[in-house]
């Protein structure tokens, strides 16, 4: 089932409860308004028979002639009858013998009825009679006093055929009205999700003619400033950073190529030429330790490859420990003491500072900031350990008085394998995998690499930890 079904239908199903809640409420109210307007119709007419009558101790007394009767009023047409204790007629509304009239057996205040053809009257009926009993009066002589009752019975009646009418049409404008409305809201509901949706199916028709070798291709936004315009927007954002996720790895590979190349040429080539022929000991020595060393230097970048080209969630996963970072620093310092420019590596520490961390990796990644600061550098020159607190982070610095950075430079510092103009043409060595494996540890162990640079004057690098309390 569509998306656009599941909307269309769950707004239908909505829309028709609320009409039919609407029609069935509206339906009770009227039904309700009209028979309390037919039951005061019913208890007026009672009332005005009531007055017609006469309540005394000695009885009661029927006298219509002395008065105007008008019972039920202009708007509806009320039938009446008063009956005396021997259930006889004593008077009866001019519309009388239409009334199916009930029986007086069993007395009851409200009742209805129908009549042979099937039409629905209601009754009220109230009696009159003094507070006690009285005997019955003989018939008035002519010319004497009116005849008085030990009661009379007043009953009223009131056909409903005009309520029912009147519910019935009301009850067809409102089923017909409600199903106008929802027709109309299948077929204007179908319309508008249909072109609200259209941008999705667009987009989904350009996802599916997508080709894996295709990276410039990308989803069209509609212009609707709703969801749908930020989905495509995301989206495209989204394959914005594959591309250049993909460009970084594909120059990534070329480059990784070219780098593992070089050393491995050189080995083969020094090696060819120390089989060429025989040797010294001292020369196969030579050409040994040349090759060791080029060895070194493709085993230094295999490593280095290795640990950029982990996923992330590899890359999280060693274990840290506490770490005393002043007795630390002192022993990894010492690793540097059969190096040319030991001389030049000076350390400043202040207090004890612990963090979490990996001994070997922050200590890969402290060397290969030490290993540029050498490079970079002139000999004589001073480079710089350093090691302070600031705002709960431990601050680990190396810093030197050399070349720096230029501000062309910065914005590729830590991509792995860029090297600057000006360390290709000074023929510095290196593969150009130090800071990015660095800056790689320090995200690693919940860190960060900041770098404070002036071209020709000299830069400073620095680890950021978390402070361990």
């Amino acid at each position: 089932m569509s998306l656009k079904t599941r909307v269309s239908l769950f707004f239908l199903g909505t829309l028709a409860l609320v009409l039919a809640g609407f029609s069935v409420t509206l339906y009770a109210l009227a039904w309700g308004h009209l028979h309390r307007q037919d039951n005061e119709r019913l208890r007026g007419a009672l009332d005005t028979l009531a007055a017609a009558a006469e309540v005394t101790p000695e009885g009661v007394e029927w006298e219509p002639h002395e008065r105007e009767l008008s019972v039920g009023g202009s708007a509806a047409p009320v039938y009446w009858v008063v009956h005396d204790p021997l259930s006889l007629v004593v008077d009866h509304s001019p519309n009388f013998d239409s009334a199916p009239w009930p029986s007086l057996d069993s007395f009851a205040v409200s009742f209805e009825q129908r009549d042979t053809s099937g039409q629905l009257w209601w009754f009220l009926r109230r009696r009159l009679e003094p507070a006690h009993a009285v005997a019955i009066s003989p018939p008035p002589q002519a010319g004497g006093e009116p005849k008085k009752y030990r009661f009379l019975t007043l009953t009223v009646a009131l056909p409903q055929h005009a309520t029912q009418a009147t519910l019935a049409s009301l009850a067809w404008w409102l089923g017909g009205t409600s199903a106008a409305l929802w027709l109309l809201a299948v077929a204007g509901g179908r319309w508008f999700c249909r072109r609200a949706l259209s941008p999705l199916d667009r987009m989904a028709a350009t996802a599916g003619a997508m080709r894996g070798d295709d990276s410039a291709a990308r989803l069209p936004v509609p212009e609707t400033r709703d969801e749908l315009e930020t989905f495509g927007q995301s989206f495209n954002g989204l394959l914005d950073r594959l591309q250049v996720a993909h460009e970084r790895q594909r120059r990534f590979t070329g480059d990784a190529s070219h780098q593992l190349r070089t050393p491995l040429a050189a080995l083969l080539g020094q090696l060819e030429v120390a089989l060429r022929r025989e040797r010294t000991p001292g020369e196969y020595r030579q050409a040994l330790e040349a090759a060791h060393g080029r060895a070194s230097d493709l085993r230094r970048i295999v490593e280095s490859l290795l640990f950029l080209t982990r996923a992330d969630a590899e890359a999280a996963a060693p274990q840290l420990e506490p770490l005393e970072l002043r007795t630390w620093l002192n022993a990894q310092l010492g690793r540097w003491v059969d190096h040319p420019r030991a001389a030049d590596l000076h350390c400043e520490v202040g207090g004890p500072i612990s963090v979490r961390a990996h001994p070997e990796l922050l200590g890969q990644a402290l060397g290969n900031l030490i290993d540029n600061a050498l490079k970079y550098s002139r000999p004589g020159t001073p480079v710089i350990c350093r090691l302070r607190e600031e705002k709960g982070m431990a601050r680990l610095e190396v810093e030197d008085v050399g070349v720096g950075v230029s501000s062309d430079d910065m914005p590729h510092l830590f991509e792995p394998f860029y090297r600057s103009e000006q360390a290709r043409e000074a023929g510095t060595p290196g593969a150009g995998l130090g800071l990015s494996v660095a800056a790689r540890i320090a995200a690693v162990l919940g860190g960060r690499i900041e770098v404070e640079t002036v071209p020709g004057r000299g830069s400073r690098f620095a680890i950021l930890l978390p402070v361990e309390e």
